[in-house]
């Protein structure tokens, strides 16, 4: 089956990156003759790190020695932008795609997840002769094709979800198993990732590794901790910016492994953030923080080494975005024509290679939650649900403190204008809710997570908004119910397991899995009420605890090829609730 068709056969076609280099470098062949290896890639992304949160940057608490060195041995990107928050801001580095294209709108209740037939960095790489490895958070959907293992990733170890509950000795996935590990969270990655590396050393590889810190929760090794607690900041403060500092040690053991297999000349090394700082902390004067689409909610650090190819100390002002790295990428690897959906980013490569004359302005746009920017090299045009337009001359004003729409209103009217078709354009397929696939053979067990659900009745989740990890509760009324939109891609015999939790005193609630008229029944008769699994936050969280999650299989059901809703509704109520839920597994077994 052909990703790159389903559904989208007019919006495909054949994208050409011209001029593209001969960049690969000179190798010696088992039968002595001299032949080319492509350069390999490493794709570094970090979450919630701001523009702020680097030495380098101004800010005096924080020591980010190998991020400094990096930037410094290569190219720092001055103006480079992504999303206001994580999801998108990976969909769009991933596709070359404003986010809004893709499917990837949100953060939770599936709306992280993109369309299967969005051509990744990864699968380009792949048809090109790449082993492609993903370590860490991956945040565009948790089922297959969804999954990085169907976006082009031959390797895969970490999570899918928004965020993690625990980053010490905690379980993760590999190749759609989970598997326990052992020590911080960012020190496994990172070990996975010279797992990777070394293994497949003798031929180019694509290395993505996008960690999940310094997101909540706020857990880091004593060490880090207590440096920045010496330093007079708050548990908080001393917590993200001892995660950031674990960041540059881990990325200077990835460095350091490129040095030891002799392979630092023949691999391009790219770093950058997912939108700005998830806290209100230095980030260099700028209005904003994540989830803005002021300057501080999108402008991030972005450093790209490639030694003998990029000169050392390069800075570039023009301003560029997420979305230009696939085809920049793309060109410097001399890639001739990838299949792929029509781009929204300009290769960068000339600027990297000092072609500055001639390099016109462009528009940048971004979207969240019914806010709007466009930015250019000199305005930024800010768009608030509610309120009037704000326009920034962002070259005398970096902090956006003068309003100057009322002063320039051709300047303000022909950026709203621009963002009106942009987000017309971006939008056209719409940006519902994904089905959940259920029955591809990559993936024969499939969960049906709470966030995923559609709620009727007066249940709510345990969290505030139903992110990562969260669960249903609030069941006290035999009326409410819930369900998940599933696709169903192949008939056969699945087996349906509940993951609750019930106190002794609620037990022996009925209830009934419905699914296209088919249904299975059973009997809530064991007790199942732990406390939450200690979590070493230094800071409490506001996202839930993680828990063990009993199961109640209910058996097996005859499900037939389409678009379905697999409800769950409690029959009969003894106690004062029916439970609560984590998830619904579907799993293949005929």
């Amino acid at each position: 089956m052909d990703k790159h068709i389903i559904g989208r056969r007019d919006f495909m076609k054949v994208l050409g990156f011209g001029g593209g280099v001969a960049l690969a470098l000179p190798r010696e062949s088992r039968t002595g003759e001299v032949e080319r290896r492509k350069p390999n890639v490493i794709l570094v992304i970090t979450d919630d790190q701001g523009w702020g949160d680097i030495h380098s940057h101004g800010n005096v608490l924080l020591d980010t020695p190998v991020m400094d060195r990096l930037a410094a041995s290569g190219a720092r990107f001055d103006r480079f932008y992504v999303s206001p928050v994580c999801a998108p801001t990976r969909a769009s580095l991933l596709t070359g795609r404003y986010s809004l294209r893709t499917g990837t709108s949100g953060v939770t209740r599936g709306l992280e997840t993109m369309r299967a037939e969005e051509v990744t960095i990864a699968e380009i790489l792949k048809g090109a002769g790449y082993m492609c490895g993903c370590f860490g958070k991956w945040h565009n959907g948790a089922h297959y094709p969804y999954h990085p293992t169907g976006q082009g990733f031959d390797e895969f170890l970490g999570f899918c979800a928004g965020h993690w509950n625990n980053y010490f000795d905690t379980s993760l996935e590999h190749n759609g198993r989970r598997v326990k590990t052992t020590g911080y969270i960012n020190k496994v990655l990172t070990g996975a990732a010279l797992g990777f590396i070394e293994k497949n050393s003798s031929r180019p590889f694509f290395c993505y590794l996008p960690y999940n810190t310094p997101h909540s929760p706020l857990q880091v090794p004593d060490r880090y901790f207590d440096k920045y607690k010496a330093r007079g900041v708050d548990d908080e403060l001393a917590s993200i910016y001892g995660m950031c500092e674990n960041l540059d040690d881990n990325l200077g053991r990835l460095l350091g492994k490129l040095d030891e297999l002799n392979l630092a000349d023949d691999t391009i090394v790219l770093f950058l953030t997912d939108n700005g700082a998830n806290s209100e902390r230095f980030n260099g004067g700028m209005k904003g923080f994540k989830g803005s689409v002021h300057e501080g909610g999108t402008r991030v650090p972005c450093f790209m080494r490639w030694p003998g190819h990029i000169q050392p100390g390069t800075v570039i002002g023009q301003i560029s975005a997420h979305i230009d790295l696939l085809p920049t990428i793309v060109e410097l690897l001399g890639i001739e024509k990838p299949d792929t959906l029509p781009l929204d980013g300009v290769s960068l490569a000339p600027l990297l290679r000092g072609q500055t004359s001639g390099w016109a302005d462009r528009m940048i746009f971004t979207n969240f939650r019914n806010n709007g920017a466009v930015r250019t090299q000199r305005y930024r045009l800010v768009l608030k649900e509610g309120s009037d337009p704000e326009l920034y001359d962002m070259e005398v004003d970096p902090g956006e403190e003068k309003n100057i729409a009322r002063e320039y209103p051709e300047v303000a009217g022909g950026l709203r204008s621009a963002y009106e078709v942009w987000y017309k354009d971006v939008t056209r397929l719409g940006n519902d809710r994904l089905p959940i696939p259920v029955g591809y053979e990559e993936m024969k067990a499939v969960e049906l997570p709470a966030p995923e659900c559609y709620f009727e009745g007066d249940l709510k989740y345990k969290g505030l908004a139903g992110y990562a990890n969260d669960w249903v509760t609030g069941w006290t009324s035999t009326e409410s119910r819930l369900y998940w939109d599933i696709d169903v891609v192949r008939s056969g015999t699945y087996e349906i397991t509940l993951f609750y939790t019930c106190p002794k005193e609620d037990i022996g609630a009925k209830l009934r899995v419905e699914v296209a008229g088919e249904h299975l029944e059973g009997i809530i008769e064991k007790a199942h009420d732990p406390e939450p699994i200690p979590s070493p936050d230094r800071v409490p969280r506001n996202e839930v605890y993680e828990k063990v999650w009993a199961p109640l299989t209910l058996g097996t059901m005859k499900l037939q090829k389409g678009r379905t809703r697999l409800y769950v509704k409690a029959l009969t109520k003894p106690g004062n609730s029916v439970m609560d839920l984590k998830s619904v597994r579907i799993r293949w077994v005929d």
